[in-house]
């Protein structure tokens, strides 16, 4: 009986360090379990935190009487176009897999317009300025499959994507004070 409580009591305080980490046994390969991810996960991730704040409408300076009136030039970006596409189907590997090889983008002002002043909620008085833009997406969609029966499907596709990037210009008072205290806000303090 002696010998199996030593055995025991020796077995269960080895046991107990390795489980603890008082050795650095729990470093080897052998006792890491590695866990695939299907591809499309880091994409639905890196879609799902950082287009958190990208649908937020900009607040500009107001426009001062007597200037031209501010115009479009804040193109949409080539990742937002395609961010913007329809999704690729998922598939299986080797089953069913759709690719895309973007030949070309081409955008378009369709829309430069500033409505009148009215009162916003969170806002307060301001102008909406409408920016529209057409995003002509031209690519290659390759669908493939090798298992059970092996095909490959090359197309030339052409998307259309209209996407607004509107904003809006705070309104103040005819007063050329309150313009240009309004004015030194929006701009960015220097010490």
């Amino acid at each position: 009986m002696p010998t199996f409580r030593t055995l025991w009591r020796s077995s269960s305080s080895l046991a107990l360090a390795l489980l603890l980490g008082c050795t650095p046994l729990h470093t080897l390969s052998f006792m890491v379990a590695t866990v695939p991810i299907p591809p499309w996960v880091p994409d639905r991730m890196d879609e799902k935190f950082s287009s958190r704040l990208q649908h937020r409408t900009p607040i500009m300076p107001p426009i001062l009487p007597g200037t031209r009136p501010p115009r479009c030039e804040d193109l949409p970006e080539d990742e937002e176009v395609i961010r913007a596409l329809p999704k690729v189907i998922r598939g299986i590997p080797y089953v069913l897999e759709e690719l895309r090889d973007i030949k070309d983008i081409t955008k378009e002002l369709i829309v430069d317009q500033i409505d009148p002043c009215r009162f916003y909620p969170l806002v307060g008085p301001a102008q909406l300025h409408h920016c529209h833009y057409k995003c002509t997406v031209y690519y290659k969609q390759t669908i493939r499959s090798t298992y059970p029966f092996p095909f490959n499907i090359v197309e030339d596709r052409v998307e259309v994507i209209y996407i607004d990037k509107d904003h809006l210009h705070v309104c103040v008072g005819p007063e050329e004070a309150m313009q240009q205290q309004v004015q030194q806000e929006f701009l960015p303090r220097t010490r």
